[in-house]
């Protein structure tokens, strides 16, 4: 292996190593704030609608954990759902609004915590969450304990709770996808799409997220994309850029992954998504440079590029929509799910559409009960 090549690869496991050490310092700080503020919550005696995905690993020991909680803290109508096969999060979620449900707790990945916000977004209910998936994105993003059950049941059982946007992707060229696809985290098209379809199943159950880096080298020098891209920006004015090329396109409502900020002024309450074009030339130098642009921005929590970059692009913009037409289809994905192929696409928010239960409560829209807010204008449950 060249020298050069040896001295950029050592590098790059240096300054992850730093951010990984970095990350636990925090996390452990932020858990022992969490104990002292968890010991403050008022319990909520509603009806609580536990929705599990049975197909993660803890979620056949967990479901007797979260039966003695509830005992243990004295809350007497909760009931269980699963999902299935032919049964996805979001028809658990309207089951459980049908046997009159006030707040919905989806026990699975991101996923499952996505399909059951899409039903709960724009009613007066209420979504927690108890995260047992590989990426857990938004509860990270939340501050939602991801590694603590009776945490995360104490935060989704307890008065305090947010209003937060919620983002839309339709495939404009699938006449049967009428109500679009919801997200909460990031919804993308290109090479993040190929790298998540990509992803063996097995291997991400053994090293976690990890394994979507596995997957993304064999997508490295896949073509670009080309298009037209018209964006509406948070002055309300129209700005359109034809023959644009890029590598993947993102829209994100929350831009924290893990040990990286992808979007570092991507807010999930601002009623803007942050858009970015990724684009790398010159081969591995490319994304090497990108790469860098990454950790960059996550030293600086910025949204710029590395000075030292020259082979890539990271073009960041927040508005309230953007709309894409391809030359060819593009894999679609959402929250990490992927909606197929298109070559005409949109995403949207929904501003402060969907009421979920969080450990931190400073701010306007702290609070608890399962009420509808003042803010709750969203629209009617989006897929």
């Amino acid at each position: 292996m060249p020298t050069t090549a040896l001295i950029v690869i050592v590098c790059i496991v240096a300054v992850i190593a730093l951010i990984v050490a970095a990350v636990l310092g925090v996390r452990a700080y932020q858990r022992r704030r969490m104990t002292k503020r968890l010991a403050q919550r008022d319990r909520d005696q509603v009806h609580y609608a536990f929705i599990i995905n049975p197909s993660k690993p803890q979620a056949a020991e967990l479901r007797p954990h979260i039966e003695e909680f509830c005992k243990r803290k004295k809350l007497t109508q909760v009931e269980f759902i699963d999902t299935q096969l032919d049964k996805d999060g979001r028809a658990c979620a309207l089951e459980a609004l049908d046997h009159g449900a006030d707040v919905l707790i989806a026990v699975g990945g991101d996923g499952t915590v996505r399909t059951v916000a899409s039903v709960v977004s724009g009613t007066e209910h209420t979504l927690g969450i108890i995260p047992i998936g590989t990426g857990n994105l938004f509860a990270r993003n939340m501050g939602i304990p991801i590694d603590d059950v009776d945490a995360a049941l104490t935060v989704a059982t307890s008065h305090g709770s947010r209003q937060v946007d919620m983002g839309r992707l339709s495939l404009l060229d699938h006449p049967q996808d009428e109500r679009g696809h919801a997200f909460l985290i990031i919804a993308g098209i290109g090479f993040d799409a190929l790298m998540i379809d990509d992803t063996d199943p097995q291997l991400k159950k053994n090293i976690s997220w990890l394994a979507y880096f596995v997957s993304g080298f064999r997508h490295l020098f896949s073509p670009k994309y080309r298009g037209t891209v018209t964006m509406t920006g948070t002055d309300g004015e129209i700005h359109s850029s034809p023959t644009v090329a890029f590598r993947t396109f993102l829209a994100g409502n929350c831009g924290q992954i893990p040990m990286v900020s992808l979007m570092p002024e991507a807010t999930y309450d601002d009623g803007l998504l942050d858009f970015e074009l990724i684009d790398t030339s010159g081969g591995i130098i490319g994304w090497a440079n990108l790469f860098g642009d990454v950790v960059h921005q996550t030293m600086t929590g910025k949204p710029s590029q590395s000075p030292l970059s020259t082979n890539s692009t990271l073009d960041q913009i927040q508005g309230v929509s953007a709309e894409i037409t391809l030359e060819r289809k593009a894999l679609a994905q959402v929250d990490g799910d992927i909606v197929g192929e298109t070559k005409h696409l949109r995403f949207d928010v929904d501003h402060r559409s969907l009421r979920v239960r969080v450990p931190q409560l400073d701010g306007p829209d702290a609070g608890g009960g399962t009420g509808a807010s003042s803010e709750n204008t969203g629209p009617s449950p989006q897929q």
